[in-house]
């Protein structure tokens, strides 16, 4: 008996790491036994199942609530129940130590390997039923702890009651619970390698609570979305995407208090609103459940939890569903490069550098006062390709945005000589963080066809966007940053000066065709003192809105697929703040400045759909002809874009306040064209000056074509014409 008193001991310490060796029922030298760890009841019956027939009154061997007893006239183990009288209550329980193992070895191997397409399925909370009785399953990944326990409200955050059993095979931690329900909270409660005891949010939790609480929520694994023809083909490389970039706590919110609209109420107001604008896409700001508001959910602990900020799991999931129903495709700011070191979250989880790298030149992110996930691990790497197809399989996402793929693919990003650690052939990248993008990328190429991914790469790194048998990383878009760089850089400048940065505008041309780029004018360009996109630019009040004006209607004809942050569509003055609302008051200002970039926008995005020369050969050099491309001195651009049966469209920027009469311009289809945008018309608030309607060509060579134009290029203008049949 002493053994047994210090197993007892041991479990109820907490210490003692095979609860299932000693719970339960077992066959013994003594016969068949049953052994309960039920603090604070008084006393314990075993019932057969079968028939609710009492069989054995359990013995209390151990103050702390250890009941045992050996099971008269029984040979055979039978499905049994306990019948527990507490001080002023009574009830009959399952007893989870009477289920066997619940991970199946396949399981085992392909979460062991990090294979596993769907981990998701099976780690964390599961609501199920077995052998008849409903409860919850759950599984965590913790391989370095002493004790694992599930705690919660069904009882009482105790970490004595429910101890897991441990899967040596692969460092699970598993455990059913009979009668735990949706809608309760847990945690997992465990001691660590050093003896600690740690509280932690499951990682692979379906809902969570919201800030400042951080428990876990058990809610049923969302149904598989079925896939759409339209939405894949809406997402190909020859279809016309504008993608509206959102944060869903800013973009607006109630007048009264200043509080979010939730999943709802966005999903009424949002999708008009993006419908009307002829945006084809929305891409949202992570979802993801964070502890900080100011990350803007770029540090999210949460990787499976939308989070609770606005609504439930399953009114985010409607959400989704009421925008695909309205024909637009939903992206998500997706975040694998690091995750905060909030002590309930991911950070020494059990006790190790589990999640993370463990030397901080490797596994600390200077920048952002981060961890770095530890892509060599092939659990890790499970967990995040997992999470991936996770929102495109169960949520119907559409596209993942890769956030910050040069800080995971380089070792030395924002680092100093000295700070980090060079791979094994002395090289700066990170090989294991490349190898996770390609096979997450591979692998949901096959399981989740027609969904995108879209790398935020700020440098060179080659092949993007080129398949992983290609030695590429196989992403389907790649944002241009340089693009984006290059071209505010030009509009910033004085339109006095712009002839001297001519390149700025066309050095983007030398490069377009080497990945499958989207031209992104992102929140990140209207933050922390860069000012806002209007106030960028310069000169008077005039001059800015025709600035603008001018530019959005260059990015909306220059090869790539276009995504705009929100408020840049009705020109917001002042930086982006994400604890208020846009500033949808400037719309109703007499004067219309903003309601005429807001009508431009629009008319861009639905002209743009309209036009396949815009959007059909974006990423082939046959879609794209330079026309003029030298003139400095006026700093005007022309080029035309082509469709794949050979239909052109005519697009001719001037970029200063002068307007420019009689301009010859040589053309390849002789014929009638009329103009289709002008930037500078007085829908818009421009000053009207144009080409009113259809300008017909002329034999006389120029710019080594044999037919030209001869058009009114109207100040700080785009104009757009296509040629009448």
């Amino acid at each position: 008996m002493s053994a047994l008193s210090d197993a007892i001991n041991s479990l109820i310490s907490g210490h003692f790491a095979d609860p299932f060796s000693l719970l339960g029922m077992h066959h013994t030298s003594n016969g068949l036994e049953v052994r309960a760890l039920l603090p604070d009841a008084q006393s314990v019956w075993v019932l057969d199942a079968r028939n609710g027939r009492r069989v054995v009154e359990l013995e209390r061997i151990d103050e702390r609530g250890f009941f045992y007893s050996v099971v008269p006239r029984r040979k055979n183990a039978f499905r049994y129940q306990l019948a527990v009288t507490w001080h002023e209550d009574s009830g009959v329980v399952e007893d989870p130590y009477r289920f066997g193992p619940l991970l199946q070895e396949m399981d085992v191997w392909l979460l062991a390997e990090g294979t596993h397409l769907r981990p998701y399925e099976r780690l964390g909370a599961h609501l199920e039923t077995l052998d008849g009785i409903e409860g919850t399953r759950f599984a965590v990944w913790a391989p370095n702890a002493q004790r694992v326990s599930v705690v919660g409200q069904f009882n009482f955050w105790d970490g004595r009651r429910h101890p897991m059993r441990l899967r040596k095979e692969n460092g699970i931690w598993e455990l059913f619970l009979p009668g735990v329900q949706a809608g309760q909270l847990y945690k997992y409660e465990m001691i660590d390698r050093q003896g600690s005891i740690r509280l932690k949010a499951d990682p692979y939790a379906f809902e969570a609570q919201m800030r400042p609480d951080t428990a876990s929520l058990i809610t049923p694994l969302p149904g598989k979305v079925p896939p759409s023809d339209a939405r894949r083909g809406a997402n190909d490389l020859r279809a016309p995407i504008a993608i509206y970039e959102v944060h869903l706590g800013s973009w607006r919110r109630h007048t009264d208090n200043n509080f979010w609209l939730s999943y709802q109420e966005l999903a009424n107001q949002l999708i008009d609103y993006v419908k009307y604008m002829g945006f084809t896409h929305i891409e949202l700001m992570p979802v993801n459940e964070h502890p900080f508001d100011g990350s803007w959910g770029y540090q999210p602990l949460g990787l499976y939890a939308p989070t609770r900020r606005f609504g439930t799991a399953a009114e985010f999931r409607a959400f989704v569903d009421a925008f695909h129903e309205a024909g637009i495709n939903v992206l998500l700011d997706w975040v694998p490069g690091h995750f905060p070191s909030d002590e309930y979250g991911l950070a020494q989880f059990d006790g190790t550098a589990l999640y993370e790298y463990a030397d901080p030149r490797e596994g600390y992110h200077q920048d952002w006062n981060t961890l770095i996930y530890n892509y060599g691990r092939h659990e890790v790497r499970n967990y995040l390709a997992g999470n991936a197809l996770f929102w495109m399989e169960r949520y119907g996402i559409d596209g993942l945005r890769v956030d910050a793929v040069a800080s995971m693919i380089y070792r030395d990003y924002s680092r100093s000589e000295g700070q980090w650690v060079p791979n094994h052939y002395g090289g700066k990248e990170n090989l294991e963080a490349i190898a996770f993008l390609r096979y997450t990328n591979q692998m949901l190429g096959h399981a989740a066809p027609g969904a995108i991914t879209l790398a935020e790469e700020s440098t060179d790194y080659p092949g993007v966007t080129l398949p992983p048998d290609c030695n590429g990383l196989g992403f389907h878009y790649k944002w241009n940053m340089g693009w984006m760089h290059d071209t505010l850089a030009y509009m910033q400048h004085d339109p006095v000066h712009r002839k001297y940065h001519h390149d700025l505008l066309t050095f983007g041309m030398l490069y377009a065709y080497s990945e499958n780029f989207v031209l992104p004018l992102s929140h990140d360009e209207v933050v922390h003192g860069k000012r806002s996109l209007l106030d960028r630019m310069p000169g008077d009040i005039w001059q800015k809105f025709a600035n603008l004006r001018a530019y959005y209607g260059f990015m909306w004809a220059y090869p790539g697929k276009k995504l705009l942050f929100m408020g840049g569509e009705f020109a917001q003055g002042r930086e982006w703040n994400h604890d208020a609302s846009l500033d949808w008051h400037l719309l109703d200002e007499p004067e219309g400045w903003h309601r005429g970039v807001q009508t431009l926008v629009r008319d861009l995005n639905h002209c743009y759909q309209q036009q396949p020369p815009l959007y059909q050969l974006d990423f082939q050099p046959q879609g794209f002809e330079w026309l003029v491309v030298d003139d400095r001195e006026n700093s005007v651009f022309a080029f035309v874009r082509r469709d794949e049966q050979g239909n052109e469209l005519l697009v001719v920027s001037n970029f200063t306040p002068v307007p420019r009469y009689g301009y010859r311009l040589g053309i390849n289809q002789p014929g009638g064209w009329r103009e289709i945008i002008n930037t500078d018309s007085g829908y818009y608030n421009g000053s009207n000056l144009g080409n009113i309607g259809t300008v017909y060509s002329e034999e006389w060579g120029s710019h080594q074509r044999q037919h030209s134009l001869v058009l009114t290029l109207p100040p700080l203008a785009t104009l757009y014409l296509v040629k009448e049949a």
